[in-house]
């Protein structure tokens, strides 16, 4: 409607769509670890990112089996893997601390959950010329095609350090877009991402930063602002975040020497 004028006019909607994962030890029953509301594609990415960022696998060889169960009733759409011995385990300890974290004051029990549970170290590079930097939301939004039709979807996108995009996805959760570039990388055994960029649209959240140190990722950057918790985590890992970039400009929260100006 526009004014006093009606249209009938088609509009995509972005798909948003519930996927349970589902894991079990080798015999074991299958229990689920979650339940994610994503937009289909590239589910197979999106459970072994999710995996590995939440260190519930060291690499795509604690997958032993894995199969989408794509039913056309969508609440039975879901991921059933198996994985090896003692994985659930990680699961389950972390887990626990994690979600014990949310009744503390500063969230700090949070950060140091997902830091004892192993980050690996992240490499010194790369150094981005902050005038190529600003270029990136631009590429990165050419290549949201489902954005582009519906307005209504995020994206990740992993840039290396001349500012060539290597990857992006899109999904209706930031997160599971993060996911899903991550999953693919662990797949194709080319972790961790040393020398890369990620750059995501909308919100930094916590979440976010946790999966790009995980996957080694050193500069994050964000056309949207940081939360709290996000950049104490980035802090203690040593990672570059950058929040508000768009415009030719940006505010640099950590990491400042991997920016050159």
């Amino acid at each position: 409607m526009e004014g006093t004028t009606r249209l009938a006019v088609e509009d995509p909607v972005v798909v948003e769509e519930p996927l349970h994962l589902r894991a079990r030890s080798p015999g074991g029953d299958y229990e689920t670890l979650g339940l994610t509301m994503r937009t289909p594609g590239e589910d197979r990415d999106l459970a072994l990112g999710f995996l590995y960022g939440e260190g519930i696998i060291q690499g795509a060889e604690d997958v032993l089996e894995l199969e989408v169960v794509l039913d056309p009733r969508p609440r039975h759409q879901g991921i059933d893997v198996t994985l090896r011995e003692g994985c659930l385990g990680r699961f389950e300890s972390r887990r626990l601390l994690v979600v014990s974290s949310a009744c503390g004051v500063c969230g700090k029990a949070a950060v140091d959950a997902v830091t004892e549970g192993g980050l690996p170290p992240l490499s010194p590079g790369p150094v981005v010329p902050f005038d190529l930097l600003c270029t990136l939301p631009d590429r990165m939004r050419e290549y949201q095609q489902n954005f582009e039709r519906t307005g209504g979807i995020h994206a990740a996108a992993l840039f290396d350090g001349a500012g060539r995009l290597e990857i992006l996805r899109e999904d209706v959760g930031r997160h599971n877009a993060v996911d899903k570039v991550v999953g693919a990388r662990l797949s194709e055994s080319r972790l961790p991402l040393a020398d890369r960029l990620l750059l995501v649209s909308g919100r930094l959240g916590f979440e976010i930063v946790q999966k790009a140190a995980r996957a080694g990722i050193p500069f994050v950057a964000s056309v949207g602002a940081p939360t709290t918790l996000a950049l104490r985590l980035a802090a203690r890992a040593g990672m570059t975040v950058v929040g508000f970039l768009r415009d030719g400009r940006a505010n640099v929260y950590s990491g400042g020497q991997r920016l050159r100006t």
